[in-house]
């Protein structure tokens, strides 16, 4: 087939593709508002046929909204409706399989719903009897769940020595079920019963291994991996098995782990594969154990076998995620010890990591040492080095990365100068950016166009800015992008009305300000009044990250102006969504009132009370501190006893640096005989609690 019809295939796959789910998320927005059944209907008549992918969805919603109902009798209401949704499958002559009623099942054995279980169970089976073994599956579940050990061991028994083909199958079925539910006892009786390499389902042998790692049965783990072998079970899937048991095993260590893995290839005779390599180097890595990835690597390396580059790409993600960016430097010199040369994305990858850490020279040397291995360093690698020096205000070293790259003969692009027009010193400068890309020839991408934005704004050519989202060959796909970026630029460089105003044609052209837009919004308005307008704005945060960050601010917003009760509102919502985030928000709030000035005691004991009244949470340490030295500001002793009772309430011990702030809250009060008493109740020892106490005297005394 040639690459034009190679091409035009996959572009037609993922229109499909696109279409379908555009349609799947249209369909389930009108099951939210006119139910399912009228949805189905409604489609029908549009004449767009309901197929599996579509049925599933509405059935999923369903479960969905069953889960999120406070009691059963609701609940019960939308498992009616998914029924009505199987019975519509079985009138077009849809064959119900496990993706469809696998969800609904899961869901009764969550909630314990035995006889619907039952109900349910046969009716599909009478509509499908090829699955009556694997719903055995889940009807094995359902009874370890609710506990009816007469049950389980009907179902047990019933397959006796599982020596027909059905009732083999379900053997298998009851095998995954004690393997997910840890039942030793069943499931050891099951496999003395079954020959393990018979098992249809890689899935299925899989889940043994972890279940006996989980129950740490290593003697048998090794004797059905003898089997298995014997069994002509290859190297590579025997390797992937020893992987699932070892990782399996409760309160390993990951460098024993490591160890195990290792020795029980040595012990089997089986050569571990490289796959398996990754899955472990992959575990070390998601554990922090960046050392134990890198031996592991060391020890491929030395075994003869070809380490494929791949192997360090979850290192070096790791080593990003974690903050271990020095740990770069044992990798580069694993490389160079086993002569290997990193390629394209990983190159990438270690020369970022040389500039988050500042090692300019490092980065430049890997690329010299791509050049000595015949590996042509890329435009991609110069714009990181770019973006880091810029990132430390270096404009000269910046600029020499492009003397660097006309001295290798390689080209910008539109990434190149989307930093230098970001990092322009001047207007005209801007200008002869944009000059010598139309010269080049090289595209506008949208993050020119964002740079263009950002740049004219940093300069407070506001009009320039917002000409830059006119012009007409930015593509349409991405102009909302864009024209949210100029409403951040607009919003924080202090022209909020005109972020707004940008913010309104967006709305009004049917898009959604992007998250970062509204944020920014969110941030920069700081207007009394303007409570309503920023929690409409908290309402087009959708993801759950953003309406976090979002929900911070409105609440820092509403304590900078005393709306005790809105803030108290957004917590309760805030709780909801993550209860350990919202700790962190309330200590940013007494934070806030400790700073303001004119100091506001009345509303941090407010809601001092809320959090423990309303959202029956134990203050933190670090915000009942921030309190106690709002009473230092305000110079209340009376508070500052209140204060002083709430960590023992909380649970919390006096340390020194509370002993401290006591002192100061009462001679800031001129509580001298209270004070002169918890002054004898500090410890002295350290040389820096004597100064801070003398800090004190001399601050309210003298």
């Amino acid at each position: 087939m040639e690459e034009g019809s190679i091409k035009g295939k996959k572009a037609e796959i993922h229109f499909k593709n696109t279409e379908s789910r555009r349609f799947v998320e249209l369909m389930e927005k009108c099951a939210d508002k006119l139910g399912t059944k009228s949805t189905v209907e409604f489609f029908g008549k549009l004449g767009r046929e309901m197929g599996m992918r579509e049925y599933n969805a509405l059935i999923g919603l369903c479960i969905g909204k069953a889960r999120n109902c406070s009691n059963e009798e609701d609940s019960m209401v939308h498992i009616k409706k998914a029924y009505g949704l199987f019975a519509s499958m079985r009138e077009k002559g849809l064959q119900i399989e496990e993706q469809s009623y696998g969800p609904l099942l899961m869901y009764m054995i969550d909630m314990k719903l035995t006889q619907e279980f039952q109900m349910f169970s046969e009716f599909f089976k009478d509509e499908n009897p090829e699955s009556s073994s694997r719903i055995g599956y889940y009807e094995m579940l359902l009874w370890i769940r609710v506990g009816n050990e007469d049950k389980i061991r009907e179902l047990f028994d019933s397959v006796g020595v599982a020596d027909t083909l059905d009732s083999y199958k379900f053997a298998e079925s009851y095998l995954l079920a004690f393997c997910e539910s840890d039942r030793k006892e069943e499931l050891l009786r099951l496999l003395e019963v079954m020959d393990i390499w018979k098992v249809s389902s890689p899935k299925y042998i899989k889940s043994v291994f972890q279940s006996l790692g989980r129950l740490q049965l290593e003697a048998l783990t090794e004797k059905i991996i003898l089997q298995l072998k014997t069994a002509g079970f290859g190297e590579e899937d025997l390797s992937f098995y020893i992987y699932e048991y070892t990782t399996c095993v409760p309160n390993l260590a990951v460098e024993d782990v490591v160890s195990k893995f290792i020795n029980l290839h040595q012990k089997l005779g089986i050569s571990p594969s490289i796959a398996s390599y990754k899955k472990v180097i992959m575990h070390c890595c998601s554990c922090c154990k960046i050392h134990a990835a890198l031996d592991i690597v060391d020890h491929i390396c030395k075994s003869g076998l070809d380490v494929p580059f791949r192997c360090f790409h979850p290192i070096l993600h790791a080593c990003e995620q974690y903050g271990e960016l020095d740990m770069v430097h044992p990798v580069y010199s694993m490389m160079q010890q086993h002569n290997l040369t990193p390629k394209g994305d990983a190159f990438e990858s270690m020369i970022s990591l040389f500039v988050k850490m500042k090692d300019f020279e490092g980065a430049y040397n890997l690329l010299a040492h791509a050049k000595g291995m015949n590996e042509m360093p890329t435009t991609s690698m110069y714009n990181i080095i770019m973006a880091g020096y810029f990132r430390e205000q270096n404009n000269y070293g910046a600029r020499m990365v492009l003397k660097q790259m006309e001295d290798a003969d390689i080209k910008p692009d539109s990434k190149t100068f989307s930093y230098l027009i970001a990092n322009c010193k001047c207007e005209e400068d801007i200008v002869k950016y944009c000059d010598e890309m139309l010269y080049s020839g090289i595209e506008f991408t949208k993050y020119v166009y964002m740079s263009l934005i950002n740049a004219y704004a940093k300069f407070g050519n506001f009009e320039m800015a917002k000409q830059v989202v006119l012009d007409k060959e930015i593509p349409v796909k991405y102009i909302n992008e864009i024209k949210s970026v100029l409403v951040s630029a607009l919003s924080s460089n202090g022209q909020v009305n005109d972020a707004l105003c940008v913010s309104e044609e967006i709305k009004q052209a049917g898009f959604n300000l992007e998250p970062k837009a509204v944020i920014s919004l969110i941030e920069h308005i700081r207007a009394e009044g303007e409570l309503d307008r920023l929690l409409q704005l908290l309402g087009e945060l959708k993801d759950s990250n953003s309406w976090f960050d979002g929900c911070s601010r409105v609440i820092l917003y509403c304590i900078q102006y005393n709306l005790s009760s809105s803030a108290i509102e957004l917590l309760k919502q805030l709780k909801e969504k993550d209860k350990s985030s919202t700790y962190i928000v309330i200590d940013q709030i007494f934070s806030q009132i400790w700073e303001t000035t004119p100091t506001n005691v009345k509303i941090g004991l407010e809601l001092l009370q809320a959090v423990k009244e309303e959202l029956e949470l134990h203050p933190s340490r670090t915000s009942l501190d921030f309190l106690l030295s709002t009473c230092v500001k305000a110079k209340d002793s009376q508070l500052a006893w209140f204060v002083w009772a709430e960590y023992e309430a909380a649970g919390l011990s006096y340390n020194v640096l509370t002993f401290v702030r006591m002192y100061q809250a009462l001679l800031a009060s001129r509580d001298l005989e209270a004070a002169n008493k918890m002054l004898k109740q500090i410890p002295k020892e350290d040389p820096h609690v004597r100064c801070l106490i003398q800090s004190c005297k001399t601050a309210y005394c003298y």
